[in-house]
């Protein structure tokens, strides 16, 4: 039967051929086992699921190297091979209780292949868990190097054009950061996340257009993070400056709670005036450096302007007067300034950003 099977496996199957020696020999000691413990197990009664799981002797190799569809594949064969042995070999009154017996142990004898599937299964993704873990901390702690980029392709991570860190609150059950993953995945998004202590980063990957694109992204998973802020950081361009990403998201989500109107998620950049009063010297130099300093470089009285407009109560009018200039001009030198930062002074949140900056422009030097 052991032969007979194995000619119908190579007869069937093009890829048994191509395995290895070992591997055509571990496999050649499963059917063995199972036709042994199949005449072992009917000879003492055929009672109960008392045989020995066939696939315990087997290497550990094998499963890594047979899909589970091939070991199917072998069950289906080798059970048929059997049952075609009975058809043709015993007499007719004994083949059904045969064949009864045969349809019994193969059942079981699925089980057992399912069982040492999913024994893999769940260490490979006990393994994989612990590594993506190993690739999130090193973003998180900036060291991010060829070695980390290449357990990331482990994973599964590719070459995204653009890529960004999203820190939220952990979700209730981990369970839902498989869902993350999965809807990610859905939206044609690169993923990996790990849940670290009381929050949960997040590590996507895209064909993102800008920051405002990302965070569009990050609002349809919004869902499966936890109650509290999703910080969403600036986006960078590959692994090794994730760091980046990760420091302004980290800065951003413990500044999120002095912003309580701020939108879910919402970008570390929008919580710079938040960062920078929690001590984030990054946020500091940005709104100094990168949002009022271009302004004072200008010139064109934009900066005078600007403080009247606001000692006026943003009244366009009140700051013509002052400034002895015509309205039409406050409103010119206003929108040039829109231009110039990005920040429109006449919003209040905006007008927030801009005048902290420019406090800390003049203390900065």
């Amino acid at each position: 039967m052991t032969t007979a099977a194995l000619a119908e496996i190579t007869r069937r199957y093009p890829w048994f051929s191509e395995l290895d020696a070992a591997n055509r020999a571990s496999v050649t000691l499963v059917v063995r086992a199972g036709v042994d413990g199949f005449i072992t197990w009917f000879r003492e009664g055929a009672t109960g699921v008392a045989q020995q799981n066939i696939f315990a002797g087997a290497p550990r190799e094998l499963t890594r190297s047979l899909a589970l569809q091939q070991t199917v594949d072998l069950i289906r064969a080798t059970v048929e091979t059997v049952e075609h042995q009975i058809v043709t070999e015993l007499d007719a009154p004994d083949r059904p209780v045969l064949t009864t017996a045969v349809l019994h142990y193969s059942r079981e004898t699925a089980f057992d292949a399912a069982e040492v599937y999913a024994r893999a299964a769940e260490a490979r993704g006990a393994w994989d868990a612990r590594l993506e873990a190993l690739v999130m901390d090193a973003v998180v702690r900036g060291d991010a190097d060829d070695a980390v980029s290449s357990r990331a392709s482990t994973l599964g991570w590719g070459d995204a054009a653009a890529l960004c860190v999203v820190i939220g609150d952990p979700p209730p059950h981990d369970a839902t950061v498989a869902r993350l993953r999965t809807a990610a995945t859905r939206l044609g998004l690169e993923v990996l996340a790990a849940i670290q202590g009381p929050r949960l980063v997040v590590l996507l990957g895209g064909t993102f257009d800008d920051d405002l694109d990302a965070s569009a992204h990050v609002a349809r998973l919004v869902d499966f993070f936890g109650a509290g802020p999703v910080v969403v950081g600036p986006l960078v361009d590959d692994l090794s400056e994730a760091v980046v990403s990760a420091r302004a998201a980290l800065s951003g989500r413990r500044a999120a709670p002095a912003w309580p109107e701020a939108p879910r998620p919402v970008l570390a950049r929008s919580l710079l005036p938040e960062r920078a009063l929690a001590g984030d010297g990054h946020a500091r130099r940005e709104l100094a450096q990168g949002i009022f300093a271009p302004l004072a470089a200008y010139g064109g009285d934009l900066v005078t302007t600007l403080e009247a407009f606001w000692s006026c109560g943003t009244s366009i009018e009140a700051t013509a007067r002052r400034l002895f200039i015509h309205a039409n001009t406050v409103r010119y030198r206003l929108g040039r300034i829109e231009e110039l930062t990005g920040y429109s002074p006449s919003d209040p949140r905006d007008a927030y950003v801009l005048r902290l900056a420019g406090t800390l422009y003049r203390l900065l030097g």
